[in-house]
């Protein structure tokens, strides 16, 4: 509690709580006039106002006016100064023991959730925090997708695997393969295409009916017996001629003899 209020506490008031709480306590008054001040509270600022007011009242005065007089109605709700015969009022202030029971009732009743106040706008603070916290991870996060996403684009060419071109011979020609070209063939809807019956089996002829010549296939084939005996001939006429032991070549003959 407030050390000025707990030294007011000790005081003994002129009028009861109720009186000033459910009614208000009349005075009759003297009127000196009204003063703007710098603040509205200290008792230097209402002696200064005063001492002007009471400066004023005495040219007044002097000037044959008199000071009106007028009636205060004292509650905690406030002062009011009314006339005293038609009870017009000019003013109301707030003073004394009206403002002291006001400042108990604030403290009975609004004091005690100062601290929940304080607790509740440590709270709001704290919330603001987080929030401001959660927006700066937020930007982080999507700051950092983007550069993986520069990334990948940027390495992906680099990481994949391209097909390696197969290397040819000295005529640009792509060499020969063994696998067979079924299995290059892909498959379509899930199923395998037909397979190619073998041809080794087969007699490759060409368009007369003759077999094509295998350049890696030279040695002697089987022939018929008259062809057989013509070529054993062509093998002797080309090797030479042989009577009586000697040996007679086809050779050019030189130019000397």
């Amino acid at each position: 509690m407030n050390r000025a209020f707990s030294r007011k506490k000790d005081k003994t008031w002129m009028h009861t709580p109720e009186a000033l709480s459910k009614h208000f306590i009349p005075y009759n008054a003297k009127f000196l006039g009204s003063t703007e001040v710098e603040q509205p509270k200290g008792t230097e600022v209402v002696r200064d106002a005063v001492r002007k007011l009471k400066f004023a009242r005495h040219i007044k005065k002097s000037e044959g006016q008199k000071i009106p007089k007028v009636e205060l109605q004292i509650s905690i709700y406030g002062v009011k100064i009314l006339e005293p015969k038609t009870k017009a009022e000019e003013i109301t202030l707030t003073i004394g023991q009206a403002f002291d029971l006001a400042y108990r009732k604030f403290l009975e009743s609004g004091g005690k959730d100062v601290e929940t106040r304080k607790q509740i706008a440590g709270l709001q603070k704290r919330i603001q925090d987080l929030e401001k916290e959660n927006m700066e991870l937020k930007n982080k996060v999507h700051d950092l997708e983007n550069k993986l996403r520069i990334t990948q684009v940027s390495t992906s060419p680099a990481g994949s695997v391209t097909p390696k071109s197969s290397s040819t011979d000295i005529f640009d020609m792509i060499p020969f393969s063994p696998v067979s070209h079924q299995s290059s063939i892909p498959t379509r809807n899930g199923t395998q295409p037909p397979p190619v019956p073998s041809r080794s089996a087969e007699i490759k002829r060409d368009l007369f009916g003759a077999e094509p010549f295998d350049p890696f296939n030279c040695g002697a084939g089987d022939f018929p017996p008259d062809i057989q005996s013509k070529l054993d001939e062509m093998q002797g006429f080309k090797m030479g001629l042989t009577l009586e032991g000697t040996v007679f070549c086809l050779d050019p003959l030189d130019s000397r003899c």
